[in-house]
Protein backbone atom coordinates (compact mmCIF):
# COMPACT_ATOMS: atom_id res chain seq x y z
CA UNK A 1 0.00 0.00 0.00
CA UNK A 2 2.72 2.48 1.00
CA UNK A 3 6.32 2.36 -0.11
CA UNK A 4 9.34 3.70 1.77
CA UNK A 5 9.09 7.11 0.10
CA UNK A 6 5.43 7.48 1.09
CA UNK A 7 6.35 6.55 4.67
CA UNK A 8 9.15 9.14 4.72
CA UNK A 9 6.71 11.79 3.51
CA UNK A 10 4.14 10.80 6.14
CA UNK A 11 6.75 10.82 8.93
CA UNK A 12 7.77 14.35 7.94
CA UNK A 13 4.14 15.51 7.69
CA UNK A 14 3.37 14.11 11.15
CA UNK A 15 6.43 15.82 12.62
CA UNK A 16 5.82 19.19 10.94
CA UNK A 17 2.47 19.54 9.13
CA UNK A 18 3.17 23.22 8.43
CA UNK A 19 5.96 22.43 5.93
CA UNK A 20 5.59 23.74 2.41
CA UNK A 21 5.66 21.15 -0.36
CA UNK A 22 9.24 22.15 -1.24
CA UNK A 23 10.40 21.73 2.38
CA UNK A 24 8.55 18.43 2.68
CA UNK A 25 10.13 17.17 -0.54
CA UNK A 26 13.63 18.17 0.60
CA UNK A 27 13.24 16.50 3.99
CA UNK A 28 11.78 13.38 2.36
CA UNK A 29 14.51 13.13 -0.26
CA UNK A 30 12.29 13.49 -3.36
CA UNK A 31 11.61 16.16 -5.94
CA UNK A 32 8.89 18.71 -5.24
CA UNK A 33 6.79 17.40 -8.16
CA UNK A 34 7.07 13.80 -6.97
CA UNK A 35 6.24 14.82 -3.41
CA UNK A 36 3.16 16.74 -4.56
CA UNK A 37 1.89 13.79 -6.64
CA UNK A 38 2.43 11.35 -3.78
CA UNK A 39 0.66 13.59 -1.25
CA UNK A 40 -2.24 14.10 -3.66
CA UNK A 41 -2.46 10.33 -4.22
CA UNK A 42 -2.45 9.62 -0.47
CA UNK A 43 -5.16 12.25 0.03
CA UNK A 44 -7.29 10.73 -2.74
CA UNK A 45 -6.92 7.27 -1.16
CA UNK A 46 -7.88 8.63 2.26
CA UNK A 47 -4.49 7.96 3.85
CA UNK A 48 -4.16 11.69 4.55
CA UNK A 49 -7.52 13.00 5.67
CA UNK A 50 -6.48 16.61 6.14
CA UNK A 51 -4.58 18.97 8.38
CA UNK A 52 -6.00 20.61 11.45
CA UNK A 53 -5.14 23.21 14.03
CA UNK A 54 -4.55 21.69 17.44
CA UNK A 55 -5.84 24.12 20.04
CA UNK A 56 -4.81 23.81 23.67
CA UNK A 57 -8.17 24.16 25.41
CA UNK A 58 -6.42 24.56 28.79
CA UNK A 59 -4.81 27.79 27.57
CA UNK A 60 -8.34 28.99 26.76
CA UNK A 61 -9.44 28.49 30.37
CA UNK A 62 -10.75 24.92 30.46
CA UNK A 63 -9.10 23.28 33.47
CA UNK A 64 -11.37 20.29 34.10
CA UNK A 65 -11.30 17.13 31.99
CA UNK A 66 -13.53 14.14 32.70
CA UNK A 67 -14.14 10.83 30.97
CA UNK A 68 -17.65 9.55 31.44
CA UNK A 69 -18.10 5.83 30.94
CA UNK A 70 -21.75 5.30 30.13
CA UNK A 71 -23.86 2.17 30.04
CA UNK A 72 -27.04 2.56 28.04
CA UNK A 73 -30.47 1.04 28.53
CA UNK A 74 -30.32 -1.32 25.57
CA UNK A 75 -33.94 -2.43 25.85
CA UNK A 76 -34.75 0.35 23.38
CA UNK A 77 -33.80 -0.49 19.77
CA UNK A 78 -32.64 3.05 18.95
CA UNK A 79 -30.82 3.70 22.27
CA UNK A 80 -27.34 4.06 20.75
CA UNK A 81 -28.41 6.24 17.84
CA UNK A 82 -30.58 8.54 19.95
CA UNK A 83 -27.96 8.87 22.69
CA UNK A 84 -25.15 9.67 20.23
CA UNK A 85 -27.29 12.16 18.29
CA UNK A 86 -28.01 14.11 21.48
CA UNK A 87 -24.47 13.80 22.90
CA UNK A 88 -23.09 15.35 19.70
CA UNK A 89 -25.05 18.52 20.53
CA UNK A 90 -23.19 19.13 23.82
CA UNK A 91 -20.33 21.55 22.99
CA UNK A 92 -18.26 20.46 25.99
CA UNK A 93 -18.16 16.87 24.71
CA UNK A 94 -14.94 16.67 22.69
CA UNK A 95 -15.03 12.98 21.85
CA UNK A 96 -17.55 10.15 21.78
CA UNK A 97 -16.39 6.55 21.62
CA UNK A 98 -18.46 3.36 21.52
CA UNK A 99 -17.40 -0.01 22.89
CA UNK A 100 -18.39 -3.65 23.04
CA UNK A 101 -18.61 -4.84 26.63
CA UNK A 102 -20.04 -3.61 29.91
CA UNK A 103 -19.44 0.05 29.05
CA UNK A 104 -21.24 1.18 25.89
CA UNK A 105 -19.85 4.67 25.33
CA UNK A 106 -17.27 7.10 26.64
CA UNK A 107 -17.67 10.85 26.53
CA UNK A 108 -14.60 13.08 26.84
CA UNK A 109 -15.86 16.26 28.52
CA UNK A 110 -14.10 19.54 29.33
CA UNK A 111 -15.21 22.41 31.55
CA UNK A 112 -13.81 25.72 32.75
CA UNK A 113 -13.94 24.67 36.41
CA UNK A 114 -15.81 22.29 38.71
CA UNK A 115 -18.87 24.57 38.93
CA UNK A 116 -19.08 24.64 35.13
CA UNK A 117 -18.60 20.86 34.97
CA UNK A 118 -21.37 20.33 37.53
CA UNK A 119 -23.69 22.56 35.49
CA UNK A 120 -22.87 20.69 32.24
CA UNK A 121 -23.24 17.33 33.98
CA UNK A 122 -26.62 18.15 35.52
CA UNK A 123 -28.21 20.03 32.64
CA UNK A 124 -26.67 18.45 29.54
CA UNK A 125 -25.26 15.00 30.38
CA UNK A 126 -27.89 13.64 32.76
CA UNK A 127 -30.63 14.68 30.33
CA UNK A 128 -29.18 12.52 27.52
CA UNK A 129 -31.54 9.69 26.60
CA UNK A 130 -31.25 6.02 27.57
CA UNK A 131 -28.56 6.30 30.26
CA UNK A 132 -28.58 3.35 32.65
CA UNK A 133 -25.31 4.09 34.46
CA UNK A 134 -22.49 6.67 34.44
CA UNK A 135 -19.00 6.32 35.85
CA UNK A 136 -17.04 9.59 35.85
CA UNK A 137 -13.25 9.46 35.75
CA UNK A 138 -11.55 12.75 36.59
CA UNK A 139 -8.37 13.26 34.58
CA UNK A 140 -5.36 14.03 36.74
CA UNK A 141 -2.49 14.01 34.25
CA UNK A 142 -1.89 13.30 30.58
CA UNK A 143 1.16 11.08 30.43
CA UNK A 144 1.23 10.50 26.68
CA UNK A 145 -0.76 12.14 23.95
CA UNK A 146 0.61 11.34 20.55
CA UNK A 147 -1.40 10.85 17.39
CA UNK A 148 1.66 10.21 15.21
CA UNK A 149 1.72 6.71 13.75
CA UNK A 150 4.89 4.65 13.96
CA UNK A 151 5.46 4.48 10.20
Amino acid sequence: MLDDTDRRILRQLQAAPELTNAELAERSGVSAASCWRRVEKMQARGVIRGQEAVIDWQVLGYSVEVSLRITLDKTRPQAFDEFIAEARKVPEVLEIQTFLGRVDTRLHVIARDMAHYQQVYRTRILTLPHIADIEPLMHVARIKSDEALPI
